[in-house]
């Protein structure tokens, strides 16, 4: 491997000239879908960063055991405490929360290699489905007591439906689904947004479906136009219409340890990042005052 990976500084860090709107209230939003490979863990750190360079403060917590959210931000994710010793309840997340480096305001919650057992070991424990909600009111608690309250926590899920997302939906207060523009895309969906609905009626009333992102998006095909068309049709309200190119540098960054938003800034994908996260910003008061509708489809309506 080329040295200049692992020693390539962290360039470009710098806060913006127009700040990002500060919500009213903490928004907790998990990132979910459970297809792989569709830029989840990309999505989630790079507007995380980016509501950072806006001024605003924001965690987030690594929940998939690939720990790729951890290594995008350059932070130690194979030894030490995380959220794995989180949910079992032995150690709290203003313990293990690691400053993000070059950005004042942005934290991680580490996976590590333990977290693929919690899948299991999670099974027995009493409200089970709980035990992250739970860890981040203590949280969020503390930052108010000390005088640092938070303004964003963004939960990073693994490709899969199993507890460590029903435990990402239980906590959160909005749900981001990231949508790739190619072929399977919308396969599976129906899967995703009925788990969304039995948790919402079971474990969570005011989890909403607020925003939906197109990813990898290349206009040269029909296909991607196609997702594209077909998101906008069923969820003109969630849609954050900015959709993501697929781009060289964001795919690079993570082997550099780092966001696009510092490793090439002026890239197609950052500039598109940025703005899909100042968006998101600009979009949190309607969230305050508004019900966000679900427009549900059953199984194969969508396809």
């Amino acid at each position: 491997m080329d040295d200049s990976r692992e020693t390539k500084p962290v360039l470009g860090v710098r806060r913006l000239k127009e700040a990002m709107d500060k919500p009213s209230s903490l928004r907790i939003i998990t990132t979910a879908n459970q297809k792989g490979g569709v830029g989840k863990t990309t999505t989630t750190v790079n507007i995380a960063a980016a509501l950072s360079m806006g001024g605003l403060q924001v965690v987030v917590i690594d929940l998939d055991p690939q720990g790729n959210a951890s290594t995008a931000f350059g932070v130690e994710h194979m030894e030490n405490p995380g959220i794995y010793e989180v949910l079992m309840g032995e150690t709290t997340m203003a313990a293990c929360a690691q400053k993000v480096k070059g950005f004042p305001s942005l934290e991680c919650i580490s996976s590590n290699t333990s977290l693929a057992q919690a899948e299991i070991e999670l099974v027995p424990m009493v409200a089970r489905e709980m035990r992250l909600k739970e860890a981040i009111e203590e949280l969020v608690a503390t930052r108010i007591q000390i005088g640092e309250p938070l303004d964003y926590i963004f939960i990073d899920c693994p490709p899969s439906l199993g507890l460590l997302t029903i435990n990402a939906l239980t906590a959160a207060k909005e749900l981001l689904i990231p949508i790739q523009c190619e072929y399977y895309a919308l396969e599976g969906l129906s899967q995703l947004l009925k788990t969304f609905e039995l948790v919402k009626k079971r474990l969570n009333p005011q989890l909403k479906l607020t925003t939906f992102i197109l990813t990898m998006f290349d206009s040269r095909t029909r296909l991607a136009n196609d997702v594209a068309d077909e998101i906008r049709k069923h969820y003109p309200k969630e849609l954050i219409d900015i959709p993501i190119p697929r781009a060289v540098r964001v795919s690079e960054a993570p082997g550099f340890n780092q966001t696009v938003m510092t490793y090439d800034a002026s890239s197609p994908g950052a500039v598109a990042y940025m703005a899909v996260a100042r968006e998101l910003a600009a979009r949190a008061k309607s969230f305050d005052s508004n019900v966000v509708s679900i427009h549900y489809k059953r199984e194969g309506e969508i396809a």
